[in-house]
């Protein structure tokens, strides 16, 4: 499954226990007529996935759903769910003016081999 939205917040990695276990939350709002607020959870390795984006971002992430039984000291027995994330892609473009053409990247540059310093510079700068 997944879900889209902005990111309105990320929590850092959080560690518990004596196994070191990892998690670490992220916030996204939904764009529809109810924007909703969606806690999805990224465990052990997958927090790291996280590092890169920031809050306003435009993501994808896909994720698990999972639920947990428990029987409370009572004897009630409880459930939980929780959304689990194991990928999250950005679904930004990057902005440029309207009307200009993207930039093609660096590496489609050849460096200049043929400047000589005696040549005449003719820029007022």
């Amino acid at each position: 499954m997944e879900v889209q939205g902005k990111i309105k917040m990320i929590n850092e990695t959080k560690t518990y226990g004596n196994n070191g276990f990892r998690k670490r939350e992220v916030v996204i709002t939904t764009e529809e007529q109810y924007p909703q607020h969606i806690l999805v959870e990224f465990v052990q390795d997958k927090c790291d996935l996280l590092n890169s984006y920031g809050e306003g971002q435009t993501v994808k992430i896909s994720i698990n759903l999972r639920g947990r039984e428990w029987v409370n000291p009572q004897g009630e027995t409880k459930y939980f769910n929780s959304i689990q994330g194991w990928r999250i892609e950005n679904l930004q473009q990057e902005s440029s003016p309207e009307g200009m053409p993207p930039v093609p990247p660096m590496e489609a540059f050849e460096p200049a081999d043929d400047v000589k310093e005696e040549d005449h510079d003719d820029l007022p700068f």
